[in-house]
């Protein structure tokens, strides 16, 4: 199990020499200290206890369950924990008939080598840590420090980051995302990608990261490094309020980021004479011709291009394009068109009035907060 009789012997000693100086002063050895001179596992086969939910979990856990059932020599055991509720998690674990737990598990005891997180949203108490001789291992799909947090999948496509990865720590109490690293892999992030394209890539790249950092765990553990407070930043869980437009202050650019970071889970809102539109099917930055090319249009304008069946809105820097809205019902731009934005242009004089374009609306409204508090 040891690389060779001369390590074995040296880990040993030194863990004997650790347990003696406990005992002379009076303390109690520490559990891993224990469990690593008794246990069979000072390299793999692991014995595993997972902790996830999402379809981003389930790409390691079904890795993790490969491996196991391959033989390959990493996974030797193979339990789960997830949330009471129908997650992917446990609706995979069901399907493979691994042993599934739920939170807080209480069977911990003497029954694991090392844990794996990933995605699973709970703060782990150091009680439960420490009970793990190998520790807990989280999968996160940034290159940490950089965007901490439970959203960093969205933060890099909000901000633009053309770099982002995966990155395998060791967890620590108190604060999530803070442990030492153990392993780190870069990926290009795709031109225009969307985060939920970019969350699929990054969850294929973080469960091979996975499994190659058990491969070679205690070599792992020993060269680990801090991350240190250097270019650290945070990825907050994105709020309902955010998909509301401003089209005064929010570029092209910044629209286009924040459709491709949300739309598929949060659709773009807007006002329109007072009611709520969604924007749907973004077809990215147009380019227009107006008939009056002196006048200035306003943001929030909407101009119809019927050649492309596109509502074209004016934003800071120029105009964006949308294929449908969600006003009453689901209306191609065309319906739009016809059913409300031709009549108020009819009725305004130069089409710059309120009546004929979006209103940007600012800040958290009630129907937010019940999202939020629904979503948390």
């Amino acid at each position: 199990m040891w690389r060779n009789s001369r390590t074995a012997a040296a880990s040993v000693k030194t863990l004997k020499k650790s347990l003696l100086c406990c005992t002379r002063i009076g303390r109690r050895p520490r559990v891993h200290m224990c469990r690593l001179l008794s246990s069979s596992a000072a390299r793999p086969p692991w014995r595993l206890l997972f902790f996830g939910t999402d379809q981003f979990a389930v790409e390691s856990l079904k890795l993790l369950s490969v491996s196991r059932s391959s033989g390959d020599g990493v996974v030797e055991n193979l339990e789960v924990v997830t949330h009471s509720s129908d997650v992917p998690v446990k609706r995979f674990a069901q399907q493979k008939q691994l042993p599934l737990h739920g939170w807080p598990p209480d069977i911990v005891d003497g029954h694991f080598d090392v844990g794996v997180v990933v995605s699973f949203g709970c703060l782990l108490p150091e009680r439960l840590i420490s009970k793990f001789p190998y520790g807990i291992l989280n999968v996160h799909p940034s290159l940490l420090p950089r965007w901490r947090g439970p959203a960093p999948i969205l933060h890099t496509i909000l901000h633009g980051d053309t770099v982002t990865g995966v990155t395998i720590i060791q967890i620590r109490p108190h604060r999530f995302d803070v442990g030492p690293i153990l392993n780190q892999e870069l990926h290009q992030v795709p031109e225009n990608c969307t985060a939920d394209e970019l969350g699929a890539a990054l969850a294929t790249k973080g469960a091979r990261l996975l499994l190659h950092t058990l491969t070679s765990l205690p070599e792992r553990l020993t060269h680990k490094r801090e991350q240190g407070q250097a270019g650290a930043t945070q990825a907050p869980k994105i709020r309902t309020s955010m998909s509301w437009l401003v089209w005064e202050e929010q570029t092209c650019e910044q629209i286009e980021r924040l459709y491709r970071a949300i739309g598929s889970r949060i659709p773009l809102r807007t006002t329109w004479m007072g009611t709520t539109v969604k924007l749907l099917d973004f077809s990215g930055r147009c380019h227009i011709s107006l008939s009056d090319p002196t006048i200035k249009p306003v943001p929030g304008s909407v101009s119809y291009q019927k050649e492309s069946n596109t509502l074209a809105v004016c934003c800071k820097d120029g105009w964006v394009g949308f294929k449908a809205v969600l006003l009453k019902k689901q209306l191609t731009a065309a319906d739009f068109y016809n059913g409300y934005l031709h009549q108020t242009q009819q009725r305004s004089v130069d089409g710059q009035t309120d009546q004929g374009r979006f209103v940007s609306r600012k800040g958290r409204t009630g129907e937010d907060l019940i999202s939020e508090k629904s979503n948390s």
